[in-house]
């Protein structure tokens, strides 16, 4: 990965050009960092962005030179034809390409797109948080769309990231008691959670996560485990300490095998969820949240970088020493 300089790109009929504004660091930046998220270079990577739109195809149709826009940058390319895509599950067409692997995206200064797959954004959400929507429909499809969790339920959050951090404020907007836990290395990210509403943060690290969890449920166990950690050991205790017949949703990326009691998902009678990104449907959902503003995502956004910084950036984000990064294009861009 290096800095490196393309031709300004001209939009084509039904695309918008837009100068970006912020794109956020993504766990799979650093996948892709490391080698080990299949990825198909070489392309310019980024797809959690924000920007204004500065030029328009002839037949673009709802979108204006100035509007202030989010992207969906995902779905770039796909067969169009196979179940998935008809019903708005672009994530599991095989041939799917996203913005960041397979086709450029927006860690650079201009940006063309289809219209189709860019959102307007309300004039009172900031382009800091609209950088943040893709992270967000993350979140809206792990906890809004899989399963039912219910006002009063006791959540435990394990992985206190970005997505994380976001799961956890749609989770106190529903009148969960959210239990948040991290190691020694999610200090800073477990402070941003207490900021956010968390009912409890927990360091495994030095507070035992078995007696929290016997503390606030009476010994029951929690009705919700939510992992956003990847971490097998994060997610073997997710197991241990859900109900029995309660839930448990997968979100982070583990990224290899590990040993894990399966038969407890028998014994326990449990509902087991994988939530992979977002659909059509996820997006819309995602805009009425902008909309109504209501969640809180300012205390995630903890540092802005210059492109130029992104080998500092990327070692921040690898150290959790941050919340969500964000990587402007100089020094003279300063987004509202």
């Amino acid at each position: 990965m290096e800095i490196g300089f393309i031709d300004d790109p001209t939009c084509k009929e039904n695309q918008v050009k837009i100068e970006v504004a912020y794109t956020g660091i993504c766990g799979t930046d650093l996948h892709i960092f490391h080698d080990t998220f299949k990825n198909y270079p070489p392309v310019i990577l980024g797809h959690e962005c924000s920007g204004v739109v500065v030029g328009v195809g002839k037949n673009i149709k709802e979108l204006s030179l100035g509007d202030r826009v989010t992207v969906l940058g995902s779905t770039q390319k796909t067969c169009g034809t196979c179940i998935h895509c008809k019903t708005g599950h672009y994530m599991f067409c095989k041939s799917r390409r996203g913005m960041g692997h397979g086709v450029n995206g927006s860690f650079t200064k201009y940006l063309c797109i289809e219209e189709e797959v860019v959102y307007k954004l309300p004039n009172y959400v900031s382009l800091k948080e609209g950088a943040l929507a893709e992270p967000l429909a993350c979140a809206v499809q792990a906890i809004e769309e899989l399963t039912d969790i219910k006002s009063g339920d006791v959540v435990l959050l394990s992985g206190p990231g970005p997505i994380g951090l976001i799961c956890l404020s749609l989770l106190v907007m529903k009148g969960c008691r959210v239990l948040v836990s991290g190691t020694n290395v999610d200090a800073k990210r477990l402070e941003i959670a207490k900021e956010l509403g968390a009912d409890r943060i927990i360091n495994v690290q030095t507070e035992s996560l078995e007696y929290v969890i016997s503390e606030e449920t009476n010994h029951a166990g929690v009705d919700v485990t939510i992992d956003c950690s990847g971490s097998p050991i994060a997610i073997n205790s997710c197991f241990e300490f859900v109900k029995s017949r309660g839930k448990h949703i997968q979100v982070g990326i583990v990224g290899n095998e590990f040993v894990f009691n399966y038969d407890i998902i028998l014994y326990k009678q449990l509902q087991v969820y994988g939530s992979l990104a977002h659909s059509f449907s996820t997006w819309d959902r995602v805009m009425k949240i902008y909309k109504q503003n209501k969640i809180n995502l300012r205390p995630i956004i903890t540092h802005i970088m210059e492109l130029q910084e992104w080998e500092q950036a990327f070692q921040l984000c690898e150290e959790k020493q941050c919340g969500k990064v964000l990587i402007k294009y100089d020094e003279n861009s300063n987004w509202e």
